[in-house]
């Protein structure tokens, strides 16, 4: 995405010859990241890590900037598979541990197609916000399993 940024970043400043030569450069590198952390029915946590996972909130800015660099399918695909993955508070960040960032939850959230998908992310959010035992302002890094507290409050 960072790199699509800088293209579209060209773009604005009328560096189209640039503009043009970093948007190719995202979309090959897009097309490799999916051929390589292809994992069948989700894409890996790394391209060396065989049977990880992790959620891929950045695509969220593929979405809101139009970029299409990663196909609708692509973002489906990982939405379907963290769905399986979910706890009782939420999604965690990774196969490597419980804890979650609930923002970035929502970021995975904004990717979906339909209020309901949309909802299966965000309704364990709120879940955890009314029944952490954890008494400090929202956190929005939390045990997706117990609902506790791990570090950062509103």
């Amino acid at each position: 995405m960072g790199v699509a940024g800088y293209s579209e970043m060209a773009r604005m400043l009328g560096l189209n010859d640039v503009a043009d030569k970093y948007a190719l450069i995202a979309q090959e590198m897009a097309m490799k990241w999916e051929k390589m952390a292809n994992e069948g029915d989700h894409y890996r946590l790394a391209f060396d890590r065989k049977n990880t996972w992790s959620q891929k909130y950045n695509m969220v800015w593929d979405k809101l900037w139009n970029l299409n660099l990663f196909p609708n399918n692509v973002i489906e695909k990982e939405l379907n598979y963290y769905l399986t993955k979910q706890n009782l508070y939420g999604l965690p960040l990774d196969s490597r541990k419980e804890y979650t960032k609930s923002d970035w939850i929502m970021w995975t959230a904004a990717m979906s197609s339909d209020k309901e998908t949309f909802q299966k992310f965000s309704d364990p959010v709120y879940k955890y916000i009314n029944e952490t035992v954890s008494r400090v302002p929202i956190s929005d890094w939390h045990h997706t399993d117990s609902g506790k507290w791990v570090g950062f409050r509103a």
